[in-house]
Order: C-alpha cells, then structure tokens, then sequence
C-alpha cells in the first residue's frame, strides 16, 4: 500500500527554468540514502520479520522494488510519504514465483538484488524494465547464479533483460564473477546468501569498480546481525545459520542527493551544510567532499554535518571510479573552474540511465563548454557557460546536475524535469530551499 500525501507539479512539466542565484548560505536537508533503501528493501523481504526503514528514500526505483518483492506474495509492504517511512511485513505466507513478469521500469539496482531473490521463489520468475533497461547488462550476474543452484537466462540471449530465474534452489556454495561492469553484482549475491541452504563464497575473477558500494553491503548486513568475511574485494563468504534482525533501521542521507547542494555551494561561492551525516559514512560519494576542496572549496566536517564553501574553482585531474554517481554534478563545477579538469576512469557511466559520458559533453557543448568526450574520461576545459535547453534523456542525474548549472547562469531550461522522481521526487522542492522566497524555478 502507497499513502502519497502530495506531489510536486514540477514533476509533470515539460520543461522548467532556472532562477539564478547571487550566492547561497543554507542548512538543506536531503533525504534518504537509495542505496542504503534499496538494500534493506532487499533484506525486509528476506528476514521473516517486520522491518521499519525510517528515513527511507521514496522514490519511482523504491516503489518499483517494494511492489516487486510483494509480488513473491510473502511479505507486504507499506509506503508512507509523509514520514518517509516503509515498512515491510511476513504474510505469512511461502515465496513463490510471481505468475506475471516483474517489471521495474529503470531501477538498475532492485532488478540485479531481484535476480537473486528470485532463486529463493519456487517457480519461475521473470524480470525485466523499460526500454533502456533491456540494454543495460546482467550477463554477469547471470553466469554466476548456477554455481550457487540457481539457473538464470537472458531470455533475448543478449545478456540484457528479460531475465528468466528458476528459483527454489538456491543452494549456495561458491561462485566467480566479474566486478567490472558493476559492483551491484557483488551486493545482489551477498545480500540473498544469507537465505541460501549453506554458505555462500564470492568470488572476484578481475577488479571491482564502485568499490564503496560493496562496502556499504556490508555495512548494511552488519547493522542487520549478519557476517561477511572477506579478502578486501577479491573474496566474500556469508556463513550459513545467520539471519537479519528486522525491526527498525535509520537510513543515513543520500550522499549523491547531497552533491547537487555542495556543487550549488561551489559553483555559487556560498555555503552549504548538510546535517545527518559524518565523515565515517562508508558512502563512496562523500568522496566528491575531498574533491570540491581540491578545487578551491573549503570542507567543515562536524559529527553530524558537513559544511562546504566555495572559492576560487581550478581544474583538476581526478579518478571517479569509486563515485561515478556524482560525475555529472562534478562536471558542473568543472564547467566554472579556471583551467581544465579531467575526470577519468568512468567507462562504467556509459551503461547507466542512459550514456552520462555522452550526455554531459553533449550538453555541456550547448553551454558553450569545449569538452572532449574519451572512451572513459572526460576532459572539460572550463570557462563561461552560456543559457541553452538542457536534454534528459530521461535520466534523473543530467537533469539536477544541469539545473545546478541553471542557478549562476540565466535561462537555463531543464527539459522533462519529473525525471528526478527516479531517486530524488523531492528535488525541485529541496532546491527551492536555496532561496529566500522558496521558488527555484519560473
């Protein structure tokens, strides 16, 4: 069930412009991490307990993932957007195989965590997303699953979904994977291990990107009462006989939600602090913090916040493959730097939502910003950006980044800006507390 109490009607606008901003010196609070959602989502639905995700980010990839797992018909969920609030409950009732496909739409993360899910539901079971979806890669994941008892096939034969899982059987045991396409993999196996007949070994046959995400899997498991030993990232193991504790659990803030309000702070000369959050999160995506400095901003880290204040941006060279998420936002202030910044090791970014390296060169290119678009980096050479109509491509990250863009520069049009319910339906309004009369956009 899904309370949804208000909605925002920038997200059903064709287009929104951007209102400019002098400077900024605001305490904006950002709402939960999705990734730190998305993985109790994933251990809600097999602990056999009641779970509460306080904090938890709603959004289309959360709600397409609690409907998802209610469809194994053993657990139901409950969505409450006032509180940001789900809950998820035990039927009762055994896990089975949906009788209709799950369909997703573009959540990349619940549909690799469901793939091993699935092992768990007797039956056969069938996922797959929308149109992007269908090309994004799995074969990864998809080798993997037999060794553990879990036949899986792309049903196109390109790797890509539709998947098709014969659950049931998820034995267990040992299995190899690569951890070149996606650290998701990883999580997916270690987090449905726990419901496996023996213990689980994971592992890596080549280097993990994203490493950080694999990191806050198992922070997550630990919060929950349950063990992964590992050799750093090359080998996992989930002993039999654990279990998650269920209960209540406080999602953190969501660090690549944050990066669009540091990236206004840097871009704009001002200050910006975001409470809830410490520098001993495990979240890849602080990183970005460290980086902002090594541009020219100042960073304040206190217990429970972190503040960052611009200065005098210069480019630098970077390596993103450890936050890949807050590239785009990062390209932004690389834009109004002084000099050229690269940023580099991002091939993994041409598999997202949709083509980021592509998208961000292109549309930096209608600002006026000379980029140079390379198989795994990008090259911006900063200067002074220009207005233009800003393309989505349907993908939640190109449209607040630009919009970031949009609060020093006058007349910058973000088209399709509900494409932000994807992660962050909160956006446009969290935006609007940069401003004294509350309204980012004309």
């Amino acid at each position: 069930m899904i309370r949804n109490d208000h909605a925002d009607e920038r997200l059903r606008a064709e287009t929104v412009t951007i209102r400019t901003l002098d400077t900024v010196d605001r305490v904006i609070s950002v709402a939960g991490s999705k990734s730190y959602t998305n993985r109790y989502i994933a251990m809600a639905s097999l602990c056999g307990k009641r779970m509460e995700i306080e904090n938890a980010l709603l959004s289309d990839d959360t709600t397409y993932f609690t409907r998802a797992i209610e469809a194994f018909g053993h657990v139901r969920t409950e969505i409450d957007t006032t509180a940001n609030r789900i809950t998820v409950t035990p039927t009762g009732q055994p896990m089975r195989a949906p009788s209709n496909e799950v369909f997703v739409g573009g959540a990349g993360t619940p549909l690799r965590f469901l793939l091993s899910m699935a092992g768990h539901a007797p039956g056969t079971t069938v996922i797959t997303g929308n149109s992007r979806m269908r090309e994004r890669p799995m074969g990864d994941l998809v080798d993997a699953l037999p060794a553990l008892g879990v036949p899986a096939v792309s049903l196109r034969g390109n790797g890509s979904p539709p998947i098709s899982v014969s659950g049931g059987g998820f034995r267990g045991g040992r299995t190899k994977i690569s951890g070149a396409t996606s650290s998701q993999f990883t999580s997916s196996l270690l987090i449905n291990a726990v419901a496996a007949e023996v213990g689980v070994e994971v592992e890596l046959t080549d280097e993990l990107i994203s490493k950080p995400y694999v990191d806050m899997t198992v922070a997550a498991m630990a919060a929950q009462g349950v063990t992964v030993d590992r050799d750093g990232y090359r080998r996992f193991r989930v002993a039999a006989g654990q279990s998650y504790a269920g209960g209540l659990v406080l999602v953190e803030p969501d660090a690549s939600g944050m990066s669009y309000f540091l990236c206004a702070a840097a871009v704009l000369g001002g200050s910006v602090t975001i409470p809830g959050i410490s520098g001993g999160s495990v979240q890849g995506d602080i990183g970005l913090v460290d980086v902002l400095v090594r541009m020219g901003c100042t960073a304040r880290w206190e217990d429970d916040s972190v503040t960052l204040t611009g200065g005098d941006l210069r480019g630098i060279d970077v390596d993103m493959d450890a936050m890949p998420d807050v590239v785009p936002s990062l390209a932004i202030v690389a834009a109004f730097a002084t000099g050229t910044t690269r940023i580099r090791d991002i091939a993994s970014l041409r598999v997202k939502e949709c083509d980021r390296i592509a998208a961000v060169a292109t549309e930096l290119g209608k600002m006026a910003i000379e980029v140079e678009e390379c198989p795994d980096a990008l090259i911006i050479h900063g200067g002074t950006p220009k207005p233009a109509l800003i393309s989505t491509y349907d993908d939640h990250r190109i449209a607040m980044s630009f919009a970031i863009a949009g609060l020093r520069v006058d007349g910058v049009v973000i088209e399709d800006p509900g494409c932000v319910a994807k992660s962050f339906p909160a956006f446009w309004q969290t935006l609007d507390g940069l401003f004294e009369d509350g309204r980012s956009t004309r």
